[in-house]
C-alpha cells in the first residue's frame, strides 16, 4: 500500500470515528444549556457517550457513515487521475476494516457490491493551488440529514419572501422548520445564497469545511448567521426534535453570482455527527498535519 494510500484510508477513520473538537465543544456546552433531566438533555447526553465510545473503539459515530466527498487542493501539475484511483481503493480498505459501512448501492438494481466504490461515489472536488503541498478534506454526509437540505427559488409567495437578505432568512428558517425532528439534530446549515441549481447545492456542502466558532468576514452574512442560529435555537425544536434550546449548533453562508432571473437560496443541513476532517500531505503522501 502507498503512502497515500495509507494516509487517506487514516483520515477515512479518523473521519468517521473522532468527531472534530470544534464540533465536540458545542455539543458540550448544549448540553449545559439543555434542562437537566429533560428529553433534550437526556439525548445530548446520548450523543457525547455516543462520541466518546466511537472514539475508543475507533468504530463510526453513526450506522450511515454517509456520502464520502473528498476536497482536495492540489499543487499545479499534480496527478489528479491517481490521486482517485488511490482514494477509491482507500475507501475500499477502509470499508474492509469497518471505518465505513456497506452503504452505497446502485440506484437501478439496489445491488451492493460491497466497497462504496461506484458511479459518482466517492464523490470528488478537486482544485490547484500554487502551494507545494496536498490537502485533501472529507466530508462524510448521512443520508438522513442529506433528505432534509431544501433549494427554494425566490421571491416565494408563501412565505412572502422576497429577493433580499430577509427573504433568504424566511426561507432558511422555514427549511429549519421543515426538518424539526428529522435529520439527527441539533443540525448544522450550510447555505448558499445564489448560483444555479446545481452549483448552488455544490457550494452550500463546501460551508461544512469552515470551523464552528469562524465568522463570516462579509458583515452581512455574518449578522445573518448569527440572527437565522440565534432564531432556531428559540424555536423549541431541539435535539432529535424533543423540545429544548439546541436546534442548531452553527449556520455557515455564502453568497454566489447568480442570473438575474433566477434567485436560489440552496440549504444543506448536517446532522450533529458531523464529520469533516482534512490533512496535509508531503510530497511522498505522508500526513504532516492535521486541518482540525
Amino acid at each position: 500500500m502507498s503512502n497515500l494510500q495509507v494516509s487517506l484510508v487514516e483520515l477515512i477513520r479518523r473521519t468517521s470515528a473522532e468527531i472534530p473538537e470544534d464540533v465536540h465543544k458545542a455539543i458540550l456546552h448544549s448540553l449545559e444549556q439543555e434542562k437537566k433531566g429533560s428529553l433534550a438533555s437526556n439525548a445530548m447526553a446520548i450523543i457525547d457517550q455516543n462520541i466518546a465510545l466511537a472514539r475508543r473503539k475507533s468504530q463510526p459515530l453513526c450506522q450511515d457513515t454517509g456520502s464520502i466527498l473528498f476536497y482536495v487542493h492540489t499543487p499545479v501539475g499534480y496527478d489528479q487521475i491517481q490521486f482517485a484511483d488511490t482514494a477509491r481503493e482507500a475507501v475500499k480498505e477502509a470499508t474492509k476494516k469497518g471505518f465505513l459501512r456497506q452503504n452505497s448501492v446502485d440506484s437501478l438494481t439496489g445491488r451492493n457490491d460491497g466497497t462504496n466504490v461506484g458511479i459518482g461515489a466517492p464523490a470528488f472536488h478537486f482544485h490547484q493551488h500554487r502551494g507545494s503541498e496536498l490537502e485533501a478534506r472529507l466530508v462524510l454526509k448521512g443520508g438522513g440529514c442529506e433528505n432534509v437540505g431544501a433549494q427554494y427559488s425566490l421571491p416565494n409567495e408563501d412565505l412572502h419572501a422576497n429577493r433580499d437578505l430577509d427573504g433568504c432568512r424566511k426561507v432558511i428558517l422555514d427549511a429549519v422548520l421543515q426538518a424539526q425532528g428529522k435529520g439527527c439534530g441539533p443540525g448544522i446549515l450550510g447555505v448558499c445564497i445564489g448560483g444555479d441549481r446545481a452549483t448552488g447545492y455544490e457550494l452550500s456542502k463546501t460551508q461544512f469545511l469552515r470551523r464552528l466558532e469562524d465568522r463570516n468576514p462579509v458583515p452581512e452574512l455574518d449578522a445573518l448567521e448569527q440572527d437565522i442560529l440565534m432564531t432556531s435555537n428559540e424555536l423549541g425544536i431541539g435535539p432529535m426534535g424533543f423540545g429544548g434550546k439546541t436546534t442548531l449548533l452553527g449556520v455557515k453562508i455564502m453568497a454566489a453570482n447568480r442570473v438575474p432571473a433566477s434567485f436560489f437560496v440552496s440549504i444543506s443541513y448536517m446532522c450533529w455527527a458531523y464529520r469533516r476532517q482534512g490533512v496535509r500531505l508531503n510530497a511522498t503522501g505522508e500526513i504532516s498535519d492535521w486541518l482540525y
